[in-house]
């Protein structure tokens, strides 16, 4: 008699996963439906911020209803949702199969703007959001991919609403990354490695003009060829410095 119960209670589990598994398909979920009412309760969902349930509605309507003409838009608040639900991967992975699916549609301005807000934050966790971090600090892989997507933003689409952001956004990614490649470089010097030091101060000149680190990898460069022994370079780097950095 043991193993009929045994059997009857697997048998009840199995019923009961298939029933949680037939809940949660999405060509199944909203099967009842239709696409202006899925689309329409996803977007009364996302207005109150009940972002899960907007995703889950969204996605669904795309499943049951591929030709909806609520698609496009669908898209687009899946994105936004994602973003707010701070899954930031997701919200990236929205954006893109935007762009991929609506290259000509004027509203892939705001896919760009959003996956590249979604690749600045992705590489934040919960204590860089509480407290200041230097972000120079990162892998800057992600932020990098983020400053062109804003790029894109401002210099295709610079009468949109998101482009001054965008710039903004540039102006401080550039920033970062040039403080990036000045610790790399005071790295090397700390470590006695004083040529690539210097190449890499070098690099932080010519690819970061007007950015703050430029000064403090001209001074560098002139410590690198001091430890080098190069004499006339490091005049000249010393010249460069006092022309656009003159004392007060």
């Amino acid at each position: 008699m043991r193993w009929q119960k045994l059997l009857g209670s697997v048998v009840i589990l199995g019923m009961l996963l298939a029933g949680c598994a037939a809940t949660t398909d999405p060509a199944d979920i909203y099967k009842g439906e239709s696409s202006e009412q899925i689309f329409k309760k996803g977007e009364k969902a996302l207005r109150k911020g009940e972002y899960k349930e907007a995703i889950k509605r969204l996605e669904a309507l795309e499943v049951q209803y591929p030709y909806s003409i609520h698609i496009e838009l669908a898209e687009l608040h899946i994105i936004y949702a994602y973003y707010m639900s701070e899954d930031y991967p997701s919200a990236q992975s929205a954006a893109e199969r935007y762009i991929h699916a609506w290259p000509a549609n004027p509203h892939v301005v705001y896919a760009y703007y959003m996956r590249a807000l979604a690749y600045y934050h992705q590489n934040l966790g919960l204590f860089e959001k509480l407290f200041p971090v230097d972000l120079s600090r990162r892998d800057l892989a992600p932020m990098r991919q983020a400053w062109t997507d804003f790029a894109t933003v401002a210099q295709e689409f610079p009468d949109s609403e998101y482009a001054p952001a965008a710039r903004q956004y540039m102006i401080y990614l550039r920033n970062m990354m040039a403080q990036h490649e000045l610790n790399v470089a005071i790295f090397y010097f700390d470590h006695r490695a004083y040529v690539t030091a210097a190449n890499r101060a070098t690099d932080v000149i010519r690819h970061y003009e007007g950015a703050p680190a430029v000064k403090s990898a001209l001074q560098l460069l002139a410590k690198s060829y001091r430890a080098l022994h190069a004499t006339d370079s490091e005049k000249e780097v010393l010249r460069v410095i006092r022309y656009n950095y003159p004392s007060p």
